[in-house]
């Protein structure tokens, strides 16, 4: 019951930042789990509240079809990303699991915190776009995080704030499925994780409905680069606790 207090704790403040800023649902839910359980067990919770909120983030429907073709050569890199990174890695378990998700949230906070911003050409994207699909898998396999290289792309392509939003709504809709897969395929999403997983759903749906509600009061700004600063002091720690671990 304790555990289980606690999860839904944590998917209530994952809920509230991407209420908030628009992201971070399973990257603030990976790293506060992965404190309380293995690594390929908080994977399988993220599943159900990851794929519910970005399949709200991404609409309205009708609006989708073309940024569906754009972003459609990274979107199969993601899905071959993640199933061969599934089969290769296995399920986000093992010794440096926690370690390769310290180094994905210092890494996409630092990008984060300095604000660099790249240009992709149109022309490019048709061989970056499975590129960077195929290393956000990667990651994904490895660590359940999906925002690295995926969104500094996504942000590169010049689109529209709501097409922006979108976009993040669309390729995290399909690593959540794509995940969810690779847990299957490694014998990591049972029935019984599905439903721990479809719990946790109600405290990140209010989570978010509170963070759009403080949306209106709080600058978002602000808000994001606490939240990055945070992520970065909780990846640097799970990263000297895994080597402290291996050394001793």
């Amino acid at each position: 019951m304790a555990l289980t207090l606690a999860a839904a704790s944590v998917f209530l403040l994952a809920g509230l930042v991407k209420g908030v800023v628009g992201l971070g649902l399973p990257t603030v839910s990976m790293a506060l789990l992965a404190l309380l359980m293995p690594p390929a067990q908080a994977a399988a919770l993220l599943i159900v509240p990851s794929l519910v909120t970005n399949v709200w983030q991404i609409r309205p429907l009708r609006d989708l079809g073309g940024l569906l073709r754009r972003l459609l050569p990274m979107q199969a890199g993601v899905c071959a990303g993640t199933l061969l990174g599934a089969w290769w890695f296995g399920a986000p378990a093992g010794a440096w699991a926690m370690a390769s998700l310290g180094v994905a949230l210092v890494a996409y906070a630092a990008w984060g915190l300095v604000g660099a911003q790249l240009a992709v050409r149109p022309r490019d994207e048709d061989w970056l776009g499975p590129l960077v699909g195929a290393l956000t898998g990667a990651v994904t396999a490895a660590t359940g995080v999906f925002v690295i290289p995926a969104v500094p792309y996504l942000q590169a392509l010049g689109l529209r704030r709501d097409e922006l939003m979108q976009a993040m709504g669309i390729s995290f809709t399909v690593s959540t499925v794509a995940l969810a897969a690779g847990l299957y395929a490694n014998g990591r999403y049972s029935g019984a994780a599905a439903g721990a997983s479809l719990l946790m759903l109600l405290p990140a749906l209010l989570g978010m409905q509170l963070g759009q509600t403080l949306r209106e009061r709080l600058s978002p700004a602000l808000f994001r680069k606490c939240f990055l600063a945070s992520l970065v002091l909780l990846g640097l720690h799970m990263i000297a606790q895994e080597l402290l671990a291996q050394v001793g």
